[in-house]
């Protein structure tokens, strides 16, 4: 029995969820302490460009009043203006494309360490985590969401801090121009920050529902390219496709519906900003035509530019305020998997008297005592179950599909700890022992075989560091399959593809066979290893196999009875408890429940 996946309502739920902004940004600030100083000079430049081209609207109405209807215009000072607003422009345009370019580079450092922090806390998070999400959603976490904090920081960041030194420099300069006609922003600005504050109310929970959607949406995508085989089998491209259709839909109404409201701002604050201008320019008119405050034509013309340079950076804002909100969601969702409590090494401390394990002196006796195991509460999948196994015994754990035959494996691998009970090696209880160690005492081959993209030797070496090239041949040999790897285009240096695509499912279980016996472990668990390979090649496997079990302790889990016949003691299961247990032999002659199952299975032939 497996542990139960996130269903589609807990995804639904996420998205709902209020983002928690204040979270996002204390992280946000951790991860960017490493990079602080090289900020700090970006942010400096940056101000510096912004401060420069500040100056540019003061030159041109200067230039602007030294232009005389009398014929008396200094042109050569009008030139000396034009030169000095062109060279500064000059320089604050250097100045910016070198604060966009080192902003860049801060961007990818964060975003790298962001992403090296979250693969490597994955990897480090218990079974349970990942048997209950979608492997996409996961991977769009590592992508998706990553990329979107560092495009964020590359460009968001950069552009708000020039924003807010033009909007801080411009209204400065507008008050030393002309105090007067600063009064008419004391309506748009307030009415630009309402609109703003609502919308970002309305937006946050739509950009975190988008963000889960289009990780529902990969992770969909992931199991169907996974499948496809199966889905060709059963002729079911059309259903397949209508249910993309129904999550595409679904992540494009959650994408559309928050790029929606949030651009909604931008032409908002657009309208707002015309109109001060408006209003600018006519009040401007009328304070020169009746010379309140002195003011001239050159100062107008300044404040009209300053005006543009002080609204057109608040819409800027707003018009990135959508990139900002779906930063934040996304920086949640890799803050939340960094937050995610890793497997604990030790689910309690040694008792007086109790002590600890070491692989390397394990003889093999297991004992389950009274174990009752969830994986969700209040769904017992596992009833008082016990078990005594002494070194060298072969235990087979037989039953119908869900009765628990893989979760005894996983709470004797420690993937997952009991609810109650105990289980102990050698004496030592398994709960107060590192799970690492745990582990090492066993070799474990699976049903799902796992290849990763590299060659056949590195593939069976993978579980031993340091594993010569005669070493893996010799398990090879053993496994029976040495003489299909030298057929192999370049023998134990051949490339395998992604999950080794390109040799055959029965190959590839014999590939983790071979893997398998290259560990000398003093225990040893088969979940269905024969399950790909065909009659007479699991009879050679029996073989080689019965030479790695010699002394060993092992669990196997097996559906073809007649590869159990010979184990010392059998367990029947059935939902959660042990109905049956003996040998073959005693079995057959209770004609139980293992009779029936051992009798129909040979009546299927």
């Amino acid at each position: 029995m497996k542990a139960p996946r996130m269903h589609l309502s807990d995804t639904r739920e996420q998205g709902r969820r209020k983002i928690d902004t204040k979270y996002v940004l204390v992280n946000l600030f951790r991860y960017s302490k490493p990079v602080l100083p090289a900020f700090v000079v970006l942010f400096l430049v940056s101000v510096a460009a912004s401060a420069l081209s500040l100056i540019g609207p003061w030159l041109s109405g200067e230039a602007i009043d030294l232009i005389k209807t009398d014929g008396t215009t200094d042109m050569n000072a009008i030139f000396f203006y034009c030169a000095l607003l062109a060279g500064v422009y000059v320089l604050s345009g250097v100045l910016s494309y070198l604060s966009a370019a080192g902003m860049a580079y801060v961007a990818k450092r964060v975003a790298c360490k962001m992403r090296e922090d979250a693969f490597s806390r994955l990897v480090s998070l218990p079974v349970s985590y990942f048997d209950s999400r979608q492997a996409g959603d996961i991977i769009s976490v590592l992508s998706y969401d990553v990329d979107t904090v560092g495009e964020s920081i590359a460009s968001d960041v950069s552009l708000v801090i020039n924003s807010v030194v033009m909007i801080v420099g411009s209204f400065i300069m507008m008050l030393i121009i002309a105090p007067l006609l600063v009064l008419i922003f004391v309506v748009t600005i307030p009415l630009s920050v309402l609109i703003t504050r609502f919308i970002a109310k309305k937006v946050q929970p739509l950009f975190r529902k988008r963000s889960a959607k289009l990780g529902e949406l990969n992770g969909f995508v992931e199991e169907m390219i996974a499948g496809q085989k199966t889905t060709k089998t059963y002729c079911c491209e059309e259903h397949v496709l209508d249910l993309f259709e129904e999550k595409n839909r679904e992540a494009v109404e959650a994408y559309s519906k928050a790029e929606y409201l949030s651009t909604m701002t931008g032409p908002t604050n657009t309208f707002m900003n015309n109109l001060a201008l408006t209003l600018i320019s006519v009040f401007g008119a009328l304070v020169y035509m009746f010379s309140i405050g002195g003011v001239t034509v050159g100062q107008i013309s300044s404040f009209v530019l300053y005006s543009r340079k002080f609204s057109g950076p608040i819409n800027e804002i707003a018009n990135v305020f959508g990139e900002f909100q779906s930063a934040i969601a996304a920086a949640e969702r890799v803050f939340r998997v960094l937050d995610e409590p890793e497997e604990c090494a030790v689910s309690r401390g040694l008792e007086p008297g109790e002590r600890g394990l070491n692989a390397a002196y394990v003889e093999g006796n297991v004992d389950f005592s009274h174990v009752a195991f969830s994986y969700v509460k209040g769904r017992e999948v596992i009833h008082d179950f016990s078990l005594s196994a002494k070194k060298g015994q072969l235990i087979a754990i037989v039953g119908r599909t869900g009765a628990g035959k893989t979760t005894i494996i996983n709470l004797l691998m420690r993937f997952y700890d009991p609810d109650s009970g105990s289980i102990k090696i050698d004496g030592a209880d398994i709960a107060c022992v590192p799970r690492a160690d745990v582990r090492k005492c066993f070799t474990m081959v699976l049903q799902d075989t796992w290849l990763f993209a590299g060659t056949v030797y590195e593939n069976i070496a993978y579980g031993k560091e340091g594993a010569t090239r005669e070493e893996v041949e010799r398990v090879c040999r053993a496994a029976k399959i040495h003489s299909f790897i030298t057929r192999l285009p370049q023998g134990y240096d051949t490339m395998l593809s992604d999950n080794a695509a390109n040799i055959s499912k029965g190959q590839k279980q014999l590939l983790t066979i071979a893997r398998a016996m290259l560990l000398d472990s003093p225990m040893l668990i088969l979940d269905e290893a024969t399950s790909n390979v065909d009659t007479r090649t699991e009879h050679i496997i029996q073989q080689a196999m019965t030479g790695l079990m010699q002394g060993r302790t092992c669990f196997v889990i097996a559906h073809r009875l007649s590869t159990i016949r010979h184990a010392d003691k059998i367990l029947v299961m059935e939902g959660g408890d042990v109905v049956e247990q003996g040998t073959h032999d005693e079995l057959i002659s209770a004609k139980g429940m293992y009779y029936n199952l051992y009798k129909s299975q040979f009546e299927s032939y």
